[in-house]
């Protein structure tokens, strides 16, 4: 049959049009392909090819509020491997091993791992020494990986608060946890390209992937303080050979934590050497323990706030013991105080004189001061772990509970409430929420990220209320039973405490925690300082003979480090055996040596100079020395 030309000519454009869409969908495709989703391909072919070796970020440094490093980084190369690219897994396996002292066949076993790279166990964070020798046995396939370990200058320095971080520089306890996303930063690598056999493809350039390092912590511990507040703590460490120490010093004026401490401590570095018990509890914001004595301060504050009683004027006789619902309560004085005034009660720490206070405010207002002050919930500090106490439940409060809460048993609190709960009681009467980081820094532009600023969480008393408390505590220091806490030249207020320890609901015998809480200086207080012994061993064993001297120590050192100047305006110490008075230094500038002589029988003389006449003396006139005290005196000629 023939086909008509008619017929050829339309078969031959249905032909041409098809085959012109035809190229026309495969040109537009090809399009597509190389200008839409070209680099989008081309990536995932280098994926494909790439092989990386990982850079770690450096971990942002922790630093305290002066800049000093209290957590760094040290350099620790890590060895990587490609097995693809291994030409001898036997051989290099052996040299590897030598070097990392590890079996050969671990190595080998490691190399021969069917994964595109692999990190050799043994060959984390290395010495420099070993990733040399490592280079220069040029083996192919093995590389090595810029990495760090973290490093704590200090040792067990400040080890609760900081905490540690692990093998992969992941934050595990303290603030290391706590901010441990702020401080990781993120992971670099350098890129390299390999074929389907693992061989480097030479023509391909590497990538550089630059890891972005963490940022920087600068908290409120002021490492003066702190340093004072170790030492002390190692010297009642080895003195009372405790169960264990607890200490806190903070800026009532804020919530800002100067130093905290406790004991048994730790090194962050070899935190594996000691028990899990050990490294995991933060005592001062974990523990909770009845608090004895020092919270007598809570109750003090209700009753002045609330006008129930008036320190210099009312008058209060203690027999020795107090009964309240058919249970006696007896004071810590065999015998009693006898007649004594309301502030004589807070001088001599006289529990039937709470819990006359206790009675006055009655369970619904001392209930409602002691939630006010925080107790019974946590503080917020930024640290982990933190615990809340334990209150007795109002409805379950009779006259006995109301009485022993009154004086500071029967409730469990946490050094961290009592230290913020007092500094509200002698800041003015503002509750403060106490933190421990103060800044996040960028560690490249110096810029601040994150800054922590105080809050404060309500008013708990007024000033007028805080200043009786103040005058109040200062004459426990000066007077009464703190007076070990006691340092010339600083106004220094204060309550000790000894708690029976409890167990299954019993007191055991002969196990107490004392303690002190010190304050200074006492009519405008920059700094407060609480210390708790846990189990002390041997002597007499109370808050003001054991802690109240450990307090005394850091408050005189850490007052000097603070720059605050000292004064003679204190109030005049009550000598008490075995103490002996001090010796008021008079003006000895324009004496002879033989006038000097006839007046100085009970001070040791260091002189220097030529001459007879005194120019300058040191300690100056007015200051108060004990007896035997050596006094610097300079000398010159008479013109």
């Amino acid at each position: 049959m023939r086909v008509s030309n008619v017929t050829v000519r339309k078969r031959l454009m249905i032909a041409m049009f098809v085959g012109i869409l035809i190229f026309l969908i495969i040109d537009v495709r090809l399009g597509y392909v190389q200008f839409v989703l070209g680099d989008k391909l081309t990536g995932q072919a280098k994926g494909s090819w790439s092989r990386n070796i990982p850079f770690e970020p450096e971990r942002g440094e922790i630093i305290d509020r002066n800049g000093v490093p209290l957590a760094t980084n040290i350099s620790a190369p890590t060895v990587y491997v490609i097995p693809r690219q291994v030409k001898d897994p036997a051989a290099t396996s052996e040299k590897l091993a030598a070097v990392l002292n590890i079996p050969k066949e671990n190595a080998y076993r490691q190399i021969t791992e069917g994964k595109s790279i692999i990190r050799i166990k043994e060959g984390r964070k290395i010495s420099h020494e070993k990733a040399k020798e490592i280079r220069a046995l040029g083996l192919e396939g093995v590389y090595i990986g810029e990495d760090s370990k973290r490093h704590y200058p200090f040792g067990s320095y400040l080890s609760h608060v900081l905490g540690f971080s692990g093998v992969d520089n992941q934050g595990l306890m303290g603030l290391e946890l706590y901010y441990d996303k702020e401080l990781s930063g993120e992971r670099g690598a350098v890129k390299f390209y390999a074929n389907a056999k693992g061989e480097r493809m030479d023509d391909m350039a590497d990538d550089y992937e630059q890891p972005v390092d963490g940022l920087d912590l600068k908290l409120t511990i002021d490492t003066k303080i702190q340093t004072i507040m170790e030492r002390e703590l190692d010297i009642a460490e080895a003195t009372y050979n405790p169960d264990g120490i607890i200490a806190i010093a903070m800026d009532p004026n804020n919530g800002k934590i100067l130093g905290m401490s406790s004991r048994p401590t730790f090194d962050p570095a070899n935190f594996r050497n000691v028990s899990q018990e050990v490294y995991n509890r933060n005592l001062p914001v974990w523990s909770s323990y009845e608090p004895g004595s020092t919270f007598k301060i809570i109750t003090l504050a209700a009753a002045l706030e609330e006008g129930k009683v008036d320190l210099e004027k009312e008058h209060f006789h203690d027999s020795g013991s107090v009964e309240v619902a058919g249970a006696r309560l007896k004071c810590w004085k065999r015998g009693g105080h006898g007649s004594q005034s309301f502030l004589e009660v807070v001088q001599n720490s006289c529990n039937p004189g709470f819990v006359e206070l206790g009675q006055r405010l009655g369970k619904d207002t001392l209930f409602k001061y002691i939630k006010d002050f925080g107790f019974g919930q946590k503080t917020g500090i930024d640290l982990a772990g933190e615990g809340s106490g334990i209150l007795f439940n109002l409805n379950r409060v009779g006259p006995v509970e109301l009485a022993t809460t009154a004086f500071g048993q029967g409730v469990s609190v946490t050094p961290i409430q009592q230290v913020a709960a007092v500094a509200a009681a002698v800041n003015g009467g503002t509750l403060y929420k106490p933190y421990i980081a103060q800044e996040l820094i960028d560690p490249v532009t110096k810029e601040v990220v994150m800054r922590n600023t105080p809050v404060a969480k309500r008013r708990v008393i007024s000033e007028e209320t805080s200043k009786e408390i103040r005058h109040a505590l200062e004459t426990v220091v000066a007077q009464g039973s703190g007076f070990r806490a006691f340092v010339d030249s600083y106004r220094i207020g204060g309550k000790t405490g000894t708690a029976q320890k409890a167990q299954n609901g019993r007191y055991l015998e002969n196990n107490f925690i004392v303690s002190f809480m010190g304050f200074a200086p006492a009519d405008d207080p920059q700094i407060v300082v609480y210390v708790a012994v846990d189990n002390p061993k041997g002597g007499l064993i109370f808050g003001g003979t054991v802690a109240a001297p450990i307090v005394g120590s850091i408050m005189k050192d850490g007052l000097m480090a603070l720059g605050v100047e000292p004064r003679k305006d204190q109030i005049e110490k009550e000598i008490k055996w075995p103490d002996r008075p001090l010796i008021t230094l008079p003006d000895l500038t324009g004496m002879t040596k033989l006038e000097i002589t006839e007046q100085l029988l009970d001070l040791k003389i260091d002189a220097s100079g030529e001459g007879d006449i005194v120019v300058r003396q040191s300690p100056e006139a007015g200051s108060k020395v004990k007896e035997g005290s050596t006094v610097r005196l300079y000398f010159d000629k008479d013109e």
